[in-house]
């Protein structure tokens, strides 16, 4: 484990990398529009989107002062964190005390972000956790990195970088998993390294599946509790597995909410998994397109924040900042917008996703809550969520989407402490 200390991080983009982009938005070829459709995200991005940002790109969006803002309001870091089997990584994080603890004692709190996202996801929740909102609030120390291959981290040079790997003995039959680590062991050591030997996890999207696996590994000697906005692992409770949720599931109905979210779920899976297959299969391939034209990123972007986010009024600033993070990686990194997405690749390469329903991965050990949204790309009925783990909170929301934290940041926040005033978590903080 890396026994350096952080040094400061602020985003620093030179004017020849803006203005090379600028060139490019100059020389864009618009495809002609989609047939008119009820549904306006029915082919992809709207040309009338995309065509308004680029003209708003080009005129009036200044990242440098987006940049400035960020710098101001996200204290940032990096730091070389050692990974098996791929040597040291340069981690991008960042990282803010509570500010106001009183008589509490701060919770360190790692966040994990997913793709489309990033660590911008954090922005605004990091002022809700780490100060009271009243008297007596949990408050925490944040720790919110980029991920490998995202950000400002690193992108892992050499394949295999998954989630956990599987490894069977010569002539020994497989009677369980043997991790390897990289993610999550990129993850809790980046935690280890600055100092917090016990902390809680939130994260959806990959922060859902990468939390569950820290959970798995690191719980409950490091890890104390988590939470998470998606659980999609959730699964239906079955005889063998979990005979009393079984029984019980199918003696209660579904309500009219389940059923409706369970439609849309199908409807979701037939229509909004194109990005999926291409990035688990090809990502080389789109990388191209990603890394060398903007609008190309902007649109494969554009179309998940629109449509995976309940009516969220997206400003042309936050889209185009969100946006710029994707684009200028680079500049302080080995990441971009083409190795984010090779999560998707060697997670599916090493089954990870067969590893999301084994029973062996069921942790009730470590205490978690749940958030569901809505508009989530997947919502299951609420039965099926003890089938992850210890669930010791749940809520549900009427407004809000994938991008929680960005969306309903008080929501957010408010079931991330009442996950840990719980007394099943307070016993173990």
């Amino acid at each position: 484990m890396s026994c350096a200390s952080p040094e400061p991080f602020q985003i620093s983009v030179p004017q020849d990398a803006i203005d090379a982009v600028k060139q490019k938005l100059d020389a864009t070829t618009l495809p002609p529009p989609a047939p008119p459709s009820d549904d306006s995200l029915a082919y992809g991005a709207p040309l009338e989107d995309i065509t308004h940002l680029l003209e708003y790109w080009k005129t009036t969006y200044n990242w440098k002062n987006h940049e400035a803002a960020l710098n101001e309001e996200l204290p940032q870091f990096r730091l070389d964190i050692p990974v098996h089997g791929h040597g040291s990584l340069l981690a991008h994080f960042v990282h803010q005390k509570a500010k106001c603890v009183g008589q509490s004692k701060a919770i360190p709190l790692l966040f994990i972000h997913g793709w489309p996202g990033s660590f911008i996801e954090v922005r605004k929740i990091l002022p809700l956790l780490t100060s009271p909102g009243r008297v007596g609030d949990l408050v925490f120390d944040v720790v919110a990195p980029s991920l490998p291959g995202f950000g400002f981290t690193s992108a892992p040079g050499k394949a295999g970088f998954s989630l956990d790997q599987y490894a069977e003995a010569s002539r020994i039959h497989f009677i369980g998993a043997l991790l390897k680590l990289a993610t999550i062991q990129f993850c809790h050591h980046l935690m280890l390294a600055l100092g917090y030997k016990a902390y809680v996890v939130q994260g959806g999207d990959w922060g859902f599946i990468i939390s569950h696996r820290i959970v798995h590994r690191y719980g409950p000697k490091h890890v104390k509790a988590w939470h998470t906005n998606y659980p999609k692992a959730a699964g239906p409770p079955t005889l063998l597995g979990n005979p009393l949720m079984f029984l019980a599931h199918h003696c209660t109905p579904w309500t009219e909410e389940e059923k409706k979210s369970m439609e849309r779920n199908i409807h979701i899976q037939n229509t909004g998994r194109a990005y999926f297959t291409l990035h688990s299969t090809k990502p080389q391939t789109l990388g191209y397109l990603l890394a060398d034209s903007p609008v190309g990123l902007l649109a494969w972007i554009y179309e998940k924040l629109v449509g995976w986010t309940d009516r969220y009024p997206w400003t042309d600033d936050e889209v185009l900042t969100w946006i710029h993070i994707y684009l200028f990686s680079h500049v302080h990194s080995t990441s971009s917008a083409a190795t984010s997405v090779r999560i998707y690749f060697e997670a599916s390469r090493a089954r990870d996703w067969d590893a999301l329903a084994d029973r062996r991965f069921y942790n009730g050990r470590v205490p978690m809550g749940i958030s569901v949204f809505p508009r989530e790309l997947v919502v299951v009925p609420s039965s099926w969520h003890r089938t992850l783990g210890w669930v010791v909170y749940s809520a549900r929301h009427a407004r809000g989407g994938h991008f929680a934290a960005y969306e309903r940041p008080a929501e957010l926040v408010a079931d991330v402490r009442g996950t840990l005033q719980t007394p099943q978590v307070k016993a173990r903080l």
